[in-house]
């Protein structure tokens, strides 16, 4: 079983959507379901639609936010068939698969799904390290969000059964999803402080340098070093770090 890979779904409204991802997981050899405040659940129809993957519902983890459910994660990729004004890097099924199954190697890992209707929001894709698009029919796109689950998880099984191409992906030991959200709190204060960054008129600053960090994704000691710059630049302006 990949015990190190989290299925995420955010804020599905359809209970047979859930009971139909458990059930793609379950055939895939993936276990650990999240849902982030889903509109109904427990429901019979989930029950019904997962068709014996029982054992992975009843294992689901209810969260009722973002950061808990990505709490711990060295990496985040989000599935979304939309193009956004500020660019996160994108990838295809193969090479999201490759890269959650080598990481999960080294620790936790979440590919993240949002509701049905709008897909993931700007909060949830900033948690995000890469996005993954599905490619479709450019005359008919909507795919079901089962549907989806269950071609990431396929592609998560054949780069299980290609894992020595996979594993040369692991490089270094970077920081979880919550520190990372400890750093981008310090990192606007200090912005605050340092008047770089109006928090009244704040435009795109802090999701531009989320792109840029989450790109870079630090290890323990970037991160010590980073967090030592910014304590360093607050004292050298006579603030408390």
């Amino acid at each position: 079983m990949l015990v190190g890979i989290r299925v995420i779904l955010s804020n599905t409204s359809h209970p047979g959507n859930i009971g139909a991802a458990a059930r793609a997981m379950k055939t895939m050899g993936l276990t650990q379901l999240v849902l982030v405040e889903p509109k109904r659940f427990p429901d019979a129809e989930a029950t019904a639609r997962a068709s014996g993957a029982d054992d992975v519902l009843a294992g689901a983890r209810l969260e009722t936010g973002i950061d808990a459910a990505v709490a711990g994660c060295r990496l985040v990729i989000g599935a979304s068939a939309r193009s956004r004004s500020i660019p996160c890097p994108v990838i295809d099924p193969g090479e999201c698969a490759r890269k959650l199954y080598a990481e999960s190697l080294q620790g936790d890992v979440a590919i993240l799904f949002g509701c049905e209707q709008s897909g993931l929001s700007n909060a949830e894709i900033d948690r995000c390290h890469f996005l993954v698009q599905i490619p479709t029919n450019p005359d008919y796109g909507s795919l079901n969000l089962a549907g989806a689950v269950q071609i990431i998880c396929y592609e998560i099984m054949v780069a299980r059964l290609g894992q020595e191409e996979g594993s040369k992906e692991v490089e270094h030991s970077v920081v979880s999803a919550d520190e990372m959200e400890r750093f981008y709190a310090h990192l606007e204060h200090v912005l605050v402080e340092l008047e770089f960054l109006d928090p009244r008129n704040p435009r795109h600053l802090m999701r531009r340098l989320r792109r840029l960090f989450n790109r870079a994704r630090p290890d323990n000691n970037e991160m010590n070093i980073l967090r030592g710059i910014l304590s360093a630049a607050l004292q050298r302006q006579g603030h408390k770090p």
